[in-house]
């Protein structure tokens, strides 16, 4: 099969398209044809090295796959050959989704959503899994409470607003003035212009100084630290992002808030929460640009510098099966 390898971490042209050997489903395994995976953060930072001491090069990296179960391993229960799943590779542990053939666990995939297409479905696993794991498994998020996410034009902040608003909270998200009427469309009840003015004072304004009751960072920096500064009392900070360096949260302190620290984890029952938002049309896709495996490269590169563009948002899907 092909697949594109990395034999060192570093740059995007260390990826190399080879021919490698499919891999053979075993003991409660499948094995899928690959037909799209999706490029996220994730993956350049793995791809450069900053994962490099979790991972035993060469490797096949990628953490999105929807495609076709074309053989089963003995124990398998519940899925069958000529079945459309999709589902997050195990992170860190064995193949990623950037080849034509993956094995999986049975236990981590999921039915693909009937109302949307391989290169649509591969948007969603990681990103939306990751959204699901922090409003519904830790905020566990309540009708009309306020919520302000960070990074609301990104991969994870777009499907987080959607689910978000499908769960009756009022939403508040930041980015560029670009984006405002998109994220409205997406639910968006308040976006807040980084660029001109502080969300800090923007929050506190909006909400009659009471504050938000969940937080959501997805981009890093004094997030963890600031937000105790527009929690309401009881607060809940959720993040997805390493913590460099130690922040003082003498304000959640006062807050009595909680904070969540979220590296997303596998299972079928989430993906099966998350069709059933996609397929009653309360989650959207919001595929952006699709190259093809041999490009892969200049996928991870538009994801990682904009290439100047400022205004990119959404998923960069990778077409690998023929549809």
């Amino acid at each position: 099969m092909k697949a594109a390898v990395l034999n060192e971490f570093g740059s995007v042209e260390k990826f190399e398209i080879l021919d490698v050997p499919t891999p053979k489903p075993g003991l409660d395994e499948v094995l899928v044809k690959v037909m799209a995976t999706s490029v996220n953060p994730l993956d350049f930072q793995v791809r450069r090295g900053d994962y490099k001491n979790e991972l035993q090069l060469p490797v096949i990296t990628g953490h999105d796959v929807s495609g076709v179960i074309v053989e089963i391993g003995a124990g398998v229960k519940n899925f069958k050959v000529g079945d459309e799943v999709y589902y997050t590779p195990e992170i860190f542990n064995g193949q990623g989704s950037y080849a034509e053939y993956h094995v999986a666990k049975e236990a981590i995939i999921g039915i693909k959503p009937k109302n949307v297409s391989h290169l649509e479905a591969a948007t969603f696993p990681l990103a939306a899994g990751t959204a699901w794991e922090m409003l519904y498994t830790r905020a566990q998020l309540k009708i009309n409470q306020t919520i302000l996410i960070h990074g609301g034009a990104g991969g994870v902040g777009i499907p987080t607003i959607q689910m978000a608003k499908a769960m009756g909270a009022v939403v508040y998200t930041t980015a560029r003035a670009v984006h405002h009427d998109f994220l409205k469309g997406l639910g968006a009840d308040h976006v807040i212009d980084y660029e001109k003015e502080d969300y800090i004072d923007a929050i506190l304004k909006l909400t009659n100084n009471q504050g938000v009751d969940v937080v959501i960072d997805t981009i890093g920096g004094n997030t963890l630290a600031d937000s105790g500064k527009i929690l309401s009392q009881l607060g809940q900070v959720v993040t997805i992002v390493d913590i460099e360096k130690p922040q003082n949260l003498i304000h959640a302190w006062g807050k009595n808030a909680t904070y969540h620290f979220v590296f997303t984890r596998q299972s079928r029952n989430k993906l099966d929460e998350l069709t059933k938002l996609i397929e009653d049309g309360k989650l959207k896709p919001v595929l952006n640009k699709v190259f093809p495996l041999s490009e892969i490269g200049k996928a991870h590169s538009l994801l990682e510098f904009k290439e100047g563009d400022k205004n990119f948002y959404g998923k960069i899907g990778i077409q690998i099966g023929d549809f």
